[in-house]
């Protein structure tokens, strides 16, 4: 799946980093111009924010997609945010390259089938409670209505565990790479919910085939508008991505292994 000069689900690992929220340009060109040298090829941020609370951050709308379009003029990455209703679809669209349905909306059909019209690739994060058939049906509404260009996001699924934010999955990596032709990727920020733990489980969603990693950076993660207890510092993201790079040296031979594999039994 190709996005630009991205080859996702090939041979090369692609990171996807920046903050939860588009809180201003300052604040999204220093991150864009960090995680670039870091070696990011994505640049996430969420324009729109769909949060627990109304009284919680929204989100800056429109204007955080310029935003995020200014990002990508200085730095060259892609972009990467979220959708959450089919009438915002054609202005995410605008300025996105890949359009993200979060993990509230991964069963919201009416987006899925609009996004299937979209002309963007479409990263389908898992739901809270999904099972790995449901997150598979809801690839194929998007796919059924015109867009088969889908990547699966596993994001942490909530269990009786308290001790992470989401307990993540992973044996849902080399599942859904042997039953489907799909890029996977994970999510360890919202997996962990402590920027401790994200590092160690990006290392896990590596060794076991992952395609890349979506990761929430901010320059000041204590004073984030949304999710700063799981967002890394630059420093920690720099130190993260050089901790990968012994892992992903091991890609080819998991790669073969599924090849040999052929599915489940």
């Amino acid at each position: 799946m190709h996005v630009g000069d991205i080859a996702i689900g090939g041979d090369e690992f692609v990171v996807m980093a920046g903050p939860c929220a588009v809180e201003s340009e300052r604040q999204v060109l220093d991150t864009a111009e960090s995680v670039a040298r870091a070696g990011a090829r994505i640049l996430r941020g969420g324009a729109y924010k769909p949060r627990s609370s109304p009284y919680s951050f929204q989100g800056l709308g429109v204007e955080g997609l310029k935003i995020l379009s200014k990002a990508r003029d200085v730095t060259g990455l892609a972009i990467i945010t979220e959708v959450m209703s089919e009438t915002d679809v054609d202005v995410v669209a605008e300025y996105a390259d890949i359009m993200q349905v979060g993990a509230r909306s991964m069963e919201n059909f009416s987006l899925l089938e609009r996004l299937g019209t979209c002309g963007r690739p479409v990263l389908l994060k898992r739901g809270m409670t999904a099972t790995l058939e449901d997150l598979l049906r809801s690839a194929q509404f998007i796919a059924a209505s015109g867009n088969p260009d889908v990547i699966l996001c596993e994001r942490g699924i909530r269990t009786f565990e308290t001790a992470t934010r989401n307990t993540f999955d992973v044996a849902a990596v080399p599942v859904l790479k042997t039953v489907c032709h799909l890029p996977v990727i994970v999510d360890p920020s919202h997996a962990a919910g402590v920027r401790a733990l994200v590092p160690v489980l990006a290392r896990a969603g590596v060794v076991v085939g992952a395609d890349g990693l979506l990761v929430e950076v901010h320059p000041q993660p204590e004073m984030a508008a949304s999710d700063g207890e799981q967002s890394l510092t630059f420093a920690q993201f720099d130190s993260m991505m050089l901790d990968l790079e012994p892992y992903l040296s091991l890609r080819p031979t998991a790669d073969r292994l599924y090849a040999a594999a052929g599915g489940l039994d």
